[in-house]
């Protein structure tokens, strides 16, 4: 299995990208790396590394895309960036899958241009995986859509409902649509029109849940538009990060505060890796020729090493071709229907 890297993507750009390259390659004997990027800048990490070096490639590109440039002015001025390149040799074969915590805007721009959606998908949507009460669940979309369409928020459900059964190993994902109150009547009218078409679908679809209860663990799935899902997933990351604080500084405010610490700092430390991002490592986006996926751009080498896993678990399932077939069977039974 081979898995084109973005080299410099990412806030920590190349360093952590090299180093999770090489925590992958140690670990998973079946994952092999082609970093990308600016040659010279990848060497100079590598260098100073003991690694498999017939395990880990470069591919050279010699521009990169900054988080504060536009998506369009990105793909037409720079044909030779890190991203560019590394999707490039996913449609060409020359790698399995993609990875990159660079610029998602970009990151998803591009993977459209030279990957193309799967046949019948109207949009690709990004699937984050976000800790609850019971076991993990799907939120699907994250963000790769602002505004969407009811039949859109059905295609993504079958897309949540393919990657939960496929990668989690969940035999019957319970659906679930975003929304205002649990009530059939409540929401805005995409939510509305939405429940209807899941309603019909041939997913286990459990109906409305509203935003308390997603981390309850009753969805397997659960869907919305990009916009309301991008902003649950920062709220959330947010949240468990300011928690974590708050309650160290609580308990050390307190008299007994250090000992106390010392006896929660066990506790404390399993609640940080069940709601770390570096865990789950990257969110892929769903609906294209092909496995890409899109890492934070805070990621630490454990995150980036945990994306490629993520990656090649994908690709050797191909994922992404399923869902196309799971797409295009729902339309043959909207077809039928009429």
């Amino acid at each position: 299995m081979r898995i084109a890297l973005d080299a410099m993507g990412g806030d920590y750009a190349p360093a952590v990208n090299v180093e999770g390259a090489i925590e992958t390659v140690s670990d998973f004997e079946d994952i092999d790396i082609i970093l990308v990027g600016e040659e010279p800048l990848i060497k100079r990490e590598l260098d100073t590394k003991k690694y498999p070096h017939h395990r880990i490639a470069i591919k050279h590109a010699s521009q990169v895309v900054k988080m504060d440039e536009s998506p369009s002015v990105a793909i037409r001025k720079k044909r030779d960036s890190s991203i560019r390149k590394g999707l490039e040799l996913v449609k060409d074969g020359g790698a399995d899958a993609f990875v990159s915590a660079g610029h998602s805007g970009v990151v998803m721009a591009t993977a459209l241009l030279l990957l193309r959606t799967s046949h019948k998908v109207d949009r690709p949507a990004i699937a984050a995986i976000m800790p609850t009460l019971k076991a993990p669940v799907v939120l699907i979309d994250a963000g790769a859509n602002l505004y969407c369409k009811p039949e859109n928020l059905l295609q993504f459900a079958l897309m949540g409902n393919t990657y939960c059964s496929s990668i989690l190993q969940r035999s019957e994902p319970k659906v679930a649509l975003l929304s205002i109150g649990e009530e059939d009547t409540k929401g805005n009218e995409l939510t509305k029109e939405a429940f209807k078409l899941l309603k019909q679908a041939n997913i286990h679809f459990t109906g409305n849940i509203d935003g308390k209860d997603i981390f309850t663990g009753n969805a397997d799935v659960i869907v919305c538009d990009g916009f309301t899902g991008n902003v649950v997933l920062k709220t959330s990351e947010g949240l468990a990060d300011a928690i974590i604080k708050m309650l160290k500084r609580e308990i050390v405010d307190i008299a007994v505060g250090r000992i106390g610490y010392l006896l929660m700092k066990p506790a404390l430390r399993n609640f940080k890796k069940k709601t770390d991002y570096d865990e789950y490592g990257g969110a892929p986006l769903l609906g294209i020729n092909g496995t890409c996926i899109i890492s934070h751009g805070r990621s630490t080498s454990k995150a980036i090493k945990n994306a490629l896993k993520v990656a090649a678990d994908f690709s050797e399932k191909k994922v992404y071709e399923i869902i196309a077939t799971e797409i295009e069977k729902s339309e043959g039974e909207k077809i039928a229907k009429k």
